[in-house]
């Protein structure tokens, strides 16, 4: 019962602290306090965290190295923008559009995670992470030979494998508008993503992934990642909640990319590379494995820290690679991992009860 308590008691720490530092951050905003570089960087903030957290219940939680969750991003951001730029008559409000199109995108990108998952996840180590990365690389590909429109007959598709169509070839009547122009990506998107969705977003993902793992489910993904001959001896299922943790894991970044692609009028197949997904497993690395906290530092911190370097000029990538290192050194030093162990408060009670 103390153990449930503790974790509860941790659980509802961590959404205080984003609670507290949403209100800090929109008080800021309102006052004139932030720049307007930062003020642009808030909704991608918080679209990073939820990415990371997401990706570190694969990575920490479930143990399983994936390299495609720019992919899943991806998947997240085309079928939102689509959804939201479908249904502006439809539905006018653009908070509810805004939802309805983070839930499409969500649903999308959770099946492309049970497509890919339930073949995939068999595989282990090494091979895995290949797989992940090929369909990080394949999507990318695929939207970037996809035209997509709407007129008032619905949503018209084609594939532009031949690279000789255009969006003359998708055959809108007058008044139709042109969503995803292959290569050009989605053009002429309006911008209703705002910080406020973005705060929420972390709260769902960050409810979602707690409450997995502090559940029967959740107990039994970490057996999984701890001994996975001790728990297939045991009878858990291996391949039903490996594809549980994975096809979560892929939704919230599905809408993670909704919500960033309604972030930019503009946005082209080409943001989510291989780079995003490196940049995404940098916050889990850099934030702890399994360390729910670390993540959406790491994911803040990192994520601002270019634009705060920016006055450093040509100096600035390098100042943010030594920073890298710094922290990668940092978090793995055993003196300061048992320092800070010391320092927690459970354990001097322990202490004392011994």
């Amino acid at each position: 019962m103390n153990r449930l308590k503790k974790t509860t008691r941790t659980d509802f720490l961590t959404y205080a602290g984003v609670i507290a530092a949403f209100a800090v951050m929109s008080f800021l905003q309102s006052g004139g306090a932030l720049s307007r570089s930062l003020t642009g960087q808030l909704v991608p903030i918080c679209c990073y965290m939820s990415m990371a957290v997401s990706l570190n219940l694969t990575v920490g939680i479930l143990g399983e190295l994936s390299l495609g969750h720019a992919g899943f991003m991806s998947v997240g951001a085309f079928s939102g923008i689509t959804a939201a730029m479908s249904l502006q008559e439809a539905i006018p409000a653009a908070p509810l559009r805004l939802a309805v199109a983070m839930a499409v995108g969500a649903a999308c990108a959770a099946l492309a995670g049970l497509i890919v998952g339930a073949p995939v996840l068999r595989l282990r180590g090494d091979y895995l992470a290949i797989v992940t990365l090929a369909f990080g690389e394949i999507i990318k590909d695929l939207v970037n030979c996809l035209l997509v429109g709407y007129d008032e007959n619905g949503l018209h598709l084609a594939f532009n494998l031949s690279g000789n169509m255009t969006v003359e070839d998708l055959g809108l009547v007058d008044g139709g508008i042109t969503i995803i122009k292959g290569a050009q990506g989605a053009t002429g998107t309006k911008t209703i993503a705002t910080f406020t969705a973005g705060f929420l977003l972390v709260m769902v993902t960050l409810i979602i992934v707690l409450n997995l793992v502090r559940s029967r489910a959740g107990r039994a993904i970490m057996a999984l990642r701890d001994n996975r001959i001790a728990a297939e001896s045991v009878g858990i299922n291996i391949t039903k909640y490996k594809l549980m943790a994975f096809v979560a894991s892929a939704a919230l970044a599905g809408a993670a990319g909704a919500l960033y692609g309604l972030n930019f009028s503009s946005l082209q197949a080409t943001k989510f590379n291989f780079n995003t997904s490196i940049l995404v497993l940098v916050f889990v690395v850099l934030g702890g494995l399994g360390n729910i906290w670390g993540s959406l530092i790491a994911a803040a911190a990192l994520t601002v820290l270019p634009e705060l370097l920016r006055a450093f000029s040509d100096y600035r990538m390098l100042v943010y690679a030594i920073v890298l290192i710094l922290v990668m050194l940092t978090t793995n030093n055993p003196t300061l991992k048992a320092f800070f162990a010391r320092l927690r408060p459970g354990r001097a009670r322990e202490k004392e009860a011994v």
